[in-house]
């Protein structure tokens, strides 16, 4: 996900959360201030963290599954002149190492272990409580 998209989710995000709270961008009131009374964590968080979680599933899925066949397909062909599009595989492993501190080259390992895994997962930030 590019940081012009990011930027783009947070704005349209923040504006819906806004109207929801009954404030303008004119009552000054910072984000954090309106997510936390509203009890919501950032749209983004929640993605991210569902990718992760995806990602640990999809690691320990048994041979042939047709998702686990398609994540490590490896397509041939000609690649169109320029830079690479990013690929969820590398979107993947810079979430592991920005939020979780895993290198890319352990992060198989340590996504087969479903503990291990599902405790990472749970250091991400709090999800504000719904009680």
């Amino acid at each position: 996900m590019t940081e012009r998209t990011r930027s783009r989710i947070q704005a349209a995000e923040m504006g819906f959360l806004r109207r929801v709270a009954g404030v303008s961008l004119r009552d000054k009131v910072r984000s954090s201030v309106i997510r936390e009374g509203l009890r919501v964590e950032p749209l983004l968080l929640r993605v991210e963290r569902s990718q992760l979680r995806w990602f640990g599933h999809l690691v320990r899925m048994p041979p042939g599954r047709l998702p686990r066949e398609v994540f490590q397909a490896r397509p041939a062909g000609k690649r169109p002149r320029g830079r690479p599009r990013t690929g969820w595989r590398d979107y993947i492993s810079w979430l592991a190492w920005e939020h979780l501190g895993i290198p890319q080259s352990e992060l198989v390992d340590v996504a087969r272990e479903r503990n291990v895994w599902g405790s990472l997962l749970e250091l991400l930030p709090p999800r504000p409580d719904h009680g």
